[in-house]
C-alpha cells in the first residue's frame, strides 16, 4: 500500500503550494547538503495516525512517531516505547510504559497519550479504526471499553476475545500516541505534527517535499545517524532514477520498469533486489456491472485465467517479481503457495473463454475492460501487458486507464466513484498473514476499497484470530483465502521485490522486511 499501507509508490500531484514550519528551522544550505534525501509522494491526508494507510503519508509517520514496539529488517518485533507486554490468557494485556520517553515538545509519553488517541480514532470512525476492532466494547463512534490507562505508566488492554498476534500490531502507526496538543486542535496538528520518534517536522512544503531533522527528545533504540532526512516528491520514477545516478538523490525504493534490465549492473553493490512484503493486484468493484453474482464469479476467474504473470514478470520486470499465488506474501512466516483454489491464478487461456462465454450466456458484454494506473508512478508498461492479455485471451477489448498522479487515483477510489477496474496493492503493516486480509476484504474494513463482503470469509477471520498459537490461526486464514479464491475481489497479479538503489554519498544503507529504507541507520558521506 506499504503498502505498510497502499503500495503506489509515486508523488501526487495538488494545485498550489504552502509552506509550513514545524518545531525546527529548515536550517543552514551546509546543514541541508547532509540530509538524507529519498523520494516519496505528497501525502494524501494530514500526517495523522488516524487517517493515514498509504505510503505517502506512511513514510513520514513512521520517521516522526514511536510504537509500543518497532520492527528490525527482519520484521522481529523489539520494545520500544513499551518497557513489557504481558498477557496469561492472550485477552487480557498488561502494557507498562518506559519512564522518560518524550514528544518533541518535552512532555512525557504516557498511558493517556495511547488510551486517549486510540479512543479518539474510533469515537471519530476515523479510516484506521478497523485496527481496534479486537478490543473489547468496539464500536464504531463509540468509546471502547476495554481499553483503560491505570496510572501514567499501564495500559490495560481486554480483547473481546483471544488473540495470540495481536501484541505483533502495535507496532504500526495507527498504535501511536498523540500529545495533548493534538486533542486542542486536531486539523491543525495534522499539518504540523509533534514527534515521539527519531525525527521530527522541519518543512513540509505541499507538492514538493518534507524535511526531518533528528529529535533530541528521542531516547529510543532508533536513533538518527545523520543530520535529517529530506523526502522529495518526484513526479516520475525515471527522473527519481536519474537524479539518483546523479547523486542528486540519496536513496530511491523503486526502479523504473525502463531501467529493471541494467539497474543492478549499472549500481553494482549499491542495488536493492531483495523480496519484501508487498502484494500487487488490481480490484473489480463489487457492484460493478457484469461483474457480481454468479455472472460476475464467471467474468473474474475467466480474467484471472487469461492473464500470462509469467510473461509479464519475465518481460516487463526482468525477475525483479513473482508471479501471485494468493493473497499474501512469501516473507511472511506461515505462507503458503499451494491452496485449494490457488489454480484460478494458473494462466489457463482455454478455460478463460470458456467461462468469459458462460458469462456472456447470463447477460452478453459487449463494453471494453479497462484497469486504471496513475501514470506517474511507472506502471504504464505493466497494465498495457495484462490488458493485452485479457483482450487476445478472452477475445474482448481491453486497455488503460490512466490517471494523472496517485492524488486523483485514490480520490475517485475512496469515493467509490471509480467506474473501472484500478490498480491496488499492499505493503505489509506489521508481519502476519491476517494483515494481509483483514484490513482488505473484512466486510467494512478501512482498505476494501472494493467494497467485497462475505460473511463466511469474515467469520473464518474472526475464528482465526481467536486461535491461541499463530499456526493455528494461519489454518483458519488459509481456509479464508480459499474464499478469495473463488469470489476474486481483488485480481492477485505478483509480489514485489524491493528494487531500489542508493548513491555513492551515503553508507549503511539496509531495506527491511516491508521495503522501507531503515533511514535512521543511513550515514551521509
Amino acid at each position: 500500500m506499504k503498502t505498510r499501507r497502499f503500495t503506489y509508490f509515486a508523488a501526487a500531484t495538488l494545485a498550489g503550494a504552502l509552506m509550513l514550519t514545524g518545531c525546527s528551522s529548515s536550517g543552514s544550505a551546509s546543514s541541508e547538503a547532509k540530509y538524507v534525501s529519498v523520494n516519496g509522494s505528497e501525502p494524501e491526508n494530514p500526517l495523522l495516525p488516524g487517517v493515514t494507510n498509504e505510503t505517502g503519508g506512511g513514510k513520514i509517520l513512521a520517521l516522526i512517531n514511536s510504537g509500543l514496539v518497532y520492527y528490525d529488517a527482519k520484521g522481529e518485533s523489539h520494545n520500544e516505547l513499551a518497557e513489557s507486554i504481558k498477557t496469561d490468557d492472550a485477552q487480557n494485556y498488561t502494557i507498562t510504559l518506559k519512564k522518560g520517553m518524550k514528544f518533541s515538545d518535552g512532555t512525557e509519553v504516557k498511558a493517556k497519550n495511547f488510551v486517549d488517541a486510540w479512543q479518539y480514532i474510533v469515537k471519530n470512525s476515523q479510516r484506521q479504526s478497523f485496527f481496534f476492532e479486537s478490543i473489547d466494547g468496539f464500536k464504531e463512534g463509540a468509546e471502547m471499553s476495554g481499553l483503560s490507562a491505570d496510572g501514567d505508566y499501564v495500559i490495560k488492554v481486554k480483547l473481546a476475545q483471544p488473540e495470540a498476534d495481536w501484541p505483533l500490531r502495535l507496532g504500526y502507526s495507527a498504535f501511536s500516541p498523540m500529545p495533548d496538543k493534538f486533542f486542542a486542535d486536531p486539523k491543525a496538528y495534522g499539518e504540523n505534527p509533534l514527534s515521539s520518534g527519531p525525527y521530527k517536522l522541519s518543512e513540509w512544503n505541499h507538492n514538493q517535499d518534507v524535511t526531518l531533522v533528528p529529535n533530541e527528545s528521542y531516547v529510543g533504540d532508533r536513533k538518527a545517524q545523520n543530520d535529517g532526512v529530506k523526502i522529495r516528491f518526484i513526479a516520475q520514477l525515471d527522473a527519481a532514477y536519474n537524479e539518483l545516478l546523479s547523486d542528486n538523490l540519496d536513496i530511491l525504493d523503486a526502479i523504473p520498469d525502463s531501467a529493471f534490465g541494467d539497474y543492478q549492473k549499472t549500481l553494482g553493490d549499491r542495488a536493492v533486489n531483495k523480496p519484501a512484503a508487498i502484494f500487487q493486484s488490481f480490484t473489480i468493484n463489487s457492484d460493478d456491472p457484469h461483474f457480481s453474482g454468479e455472472e460476475g464469479h464467471l467474468r473474474r476467474q475467466a480474467i484471472s485465467m487469461a492473464i500470462n504473470r509469467k510473461e509479464v514478470t519475465d518481460t516487463i520486470f526482468k525477475g525483479t517479481r513473482t508471479p501471485a499465488r494468493d493473497y499474501t506474501s512469501p516473507v511472511i512466516a506461515g505462507w503458503k503457495g499451494d491452496l485449494p483454489g490457488s489454480e484460478v491464478l494458473n494462466f489457463n487461456p482455454t478455460k478463460a473463454k470458456e467461462l468469459w462465454a458462460k458469462a456472456d450466456a447470463i447477460s452478453k458484454y459487449d463494453g471494453t475492460f479497462k484497469i486504471a494506473y496513475n501514470s506517474d508512478g511507472g506502471h504504464q508498461a505493466w497494465v498495457d501487458a495484462v490488458t493485452n492479455s485479457i483482450k487476445n485471451n478472452l477475445g474482448i477489448k481491453a486497455e488503460g486507464a490512466s490517471y494523472p498522479d496517485f492524488k486523483s487515483l485514490r480520490t475517485e477510489v475512496s469515493k467509490h466513484q471509480i467506474k473501472t477496474a484500478y490498480r491496488t496493492g499492499w505493503q505489509a503493516d506489521y508481519p502476519s498473514l491476517y494483515n494481509f486480509l483483514g484490513p482488505l476484504y473484512a466486510t467494512g474494513a478501512p482498505s476494501n476499497d472494493g467494497q467485497y463482503s462475505n460473511p463466511k470469509f469474515d467469520a473464518l477471520l474472526k475464528e482465526g484470530l481467536g486461535q491461541k498459537t499463530p499456526q493455528e490461526a494461519n489454518a483458519k486464514f488459509d481456509e479464508a483465502q480459499q474464499i478469495l479464491f473463488k469470489d476474486l475481489p481483488s485480481i492477485p497479479l505478483w509480489y514485489s521485490n524491493v528494487n531500489g538503489g542508493y548513491a555513492k554519498t551515503v553508507s549503511n544503507v539496509e531495506f527491511g522486511w516491508d521495503s522501507a529504507p531503515l533511514l535512521y541507520k543511513v550515514t551521509k558521506k
